[in-house]
């Protein structure tokens, strides 16, 4: 299949309508819904700029930028298995890969049982605060576990999964959930960001010299931050023994994330006694999302749902093998 037509499916696949806070979710199984983060304007300082846009050439196809209203996609199972998942794609914090990334990865979790979230964040390269998509995942976390009996699943089993800046993302949101991101405004803010699982592919983790050469990087601390503020925005740097289970996937010829980022993590999880998983590919770049079938990197899904099962998560359900549309490298980091 195509860049273009996969653009296409992927479109077609998170059309959705804005839902307020308050209404109870009405839509069928398998249909894609959509909920706004916060009521009224987001937190933090100043603010983004818009219009919201989604990618129609080359590398960034598919991927959506722009975005001020930081919202979650919602994709109800036909039969749940009482886990839940947020998704986060890359895109370097100032795009999201959606159709490469998060929309083919939470099909295939819908498919498996696995009511999935996917989460559309607001990002420094739009010029919002650097806090802006922390305050955004710790919130989305907060609020799918407060509407737990909505969405069918057990207020525990939520974990997160993140491919590349998304990975930092899903990373942090993981190894410091009660960070003070934003002030509580409601009593969604009572509840746990905790994720009980991360999955993190081929992930950005580490903004400490000399692995500092992504976007991220640029984006968040910008391009000569102080070793503090390196470490301050270093997963790695904040693993401790209530660090969930954590597991790791990357290409060992990654041009965009090196390769230590998965080396650095494994290692600060071994040494904080955390169930870890980590999986290094011979072959696969970056941006392969689910992988084209065939792939090395493509076993990562049937990797993932085996340490989920391990953790006590994903039910009898779960599949071996994802069915979306398969996906292309791109250069997002």
């Amino acid at each position: 299949m195509d860049l273009n037509r996969r653009a296409l499916i992927g479109a077609s696949l998170v059309a959705g309508t804005a839902m307020s806070l308050p209404a109870r979710l009405s839509a069928a199984p398998g249909a894609v819904e959509e909920i706004d983060l916060w009521p009224g304007t987001p937190p933090g300082p100043g603010g983004g700029h818009g219009p919201e846009r989604t990618g129609q050439t080359g590398k960034g196809i598919g991927a959506v930028s722009g975005i001020t209203r930081p919202r979650i996609r919602v994709y109800r199972p036909a039969r749940p298995n009482g886990t839940a998942m947020l998704v986060m794609g890359g895109g370097g914090y100032f795009r999201i890969q959606v159709a490469n990334e998060s929309t083919p990865t939470c099909r295939w979790l819908q498919q498996i049982g696995v009511t999935a979230f996917e989460l559309l964040y607001r990002m420094p390269g739009d010029g919002w605060p650097r806090e802006a998509p922390f305050a955004d995942a710790q919130r989305a976390m907060r609020l799918i576990r407060s509407r737990a009996a909505d969405f069918g699943f057990d207020a525990p089993k939520l974990g997160v999964i993140g491919f590349s800046a998304g990975g930092h993302l899903a990373g942090m949101t993981a190894v410091m959930p009660d960070a003070p991101r934003y002030q509580p405004i409601d009593a969604i803010d009572q509840h746990s960001a905790r994720p009980v699982v991360a999955g993190l592919m081929y992930p950005v983790l580490t903004l400490r010299p000399p692995f500092d050469t992504t976007r991220s990087v640029r984006e968040l601390i910008g391009t000569h931050p102080s070793p503090e503020m390196s470490a301050e925005w270093s997963v790695e740097t904040h693993v401790s023994g209530r660090t969930p289970p954590t597991f790791t996937a990357q290409a060992a010829d990654d041009p965009i994330a090196p390769i230590d980022n998965s080396l650095l993590m494994f290692d600060a999880l071994r040494k904080a006694g955390v169930p870890h998983e980590m999986h290094i590919f011979q072959k696969g770049g970056h941006g392969w999302g689910l992988g084209d079938p065939g792939s090395l990197v493509s076993a990562w899904p049937r990797l993932f749902t085996a340490f989920a099962k391990a953790q006590g998560l994903f039910g009898a359900t779960a599949a071996d093998r994802p069915d979306p549309a398969s996906s292309e490298p791109t250069d997002n980091d």
